[in-house]
């Protein structure tokens, strides 16, 4: 006699997918964006432009405010006459604030500019899913 086992049927395998698969088939998107064709050439001079007018407004915004302090200190009499620990309040902002103030416009541009990155990633994967995936690209 054969064994137990032998008797019941074998189940069948069955595949197990961690993930769905990418770059398996060309996307069109990116291929537009690798080549710099027309549509691909315009997308990346949205994102350089994009980040080129983040820097701008930030830069405008930082010097704005390092002229804003001597401007105060010409104008305001008790801002400028305030001393503090036998140095003038104005002179002691203009050498403390430089630095950090600098150090924060450049994390926040660093911040802004990877999101627009992400943003235009997303844009591009948004695109390719929607046009190639017979599903309708939902994740």
């Amino acid at each position: 006699m054969a064994p137990d086992s032998a008797r019941e049927p074998t189940p069948q395998r069955e595949r197990v997918v961690l993930s769905e698969r990418r770059g398996a088939r060309m996307v069109r998107t990116r291929v537009q964006v690798a080549e710099q064709t027309g549509v691909g050439e315009h997308l990346v001079r949205g994102l350089v432009r994009a980040q080129l007018a983040l820097a701008l407004r930030l830069g405008v915004a930082v010097l704005a405010i390092f002229v804003a302090i001597p401007l105060i200190g010409a104008t305001v009499e008790p801002f400028a006459d305030a001393t503090v620990f036998g140095l003038r309040l104005n002179w002691l902002i203009l050498g403390l604030l430089p630095l950090p103030l600098l150090y924060l416009a450049g994390r926040l541009y660093i911040r802004l500019a990877e999101q627009a990155e992400r943003d235009f990633v997303r844009l591009v994967d948004a695109d390719s899913d929607s046009g190639d995936d017979p599903g309708g690209g939902t994740r």
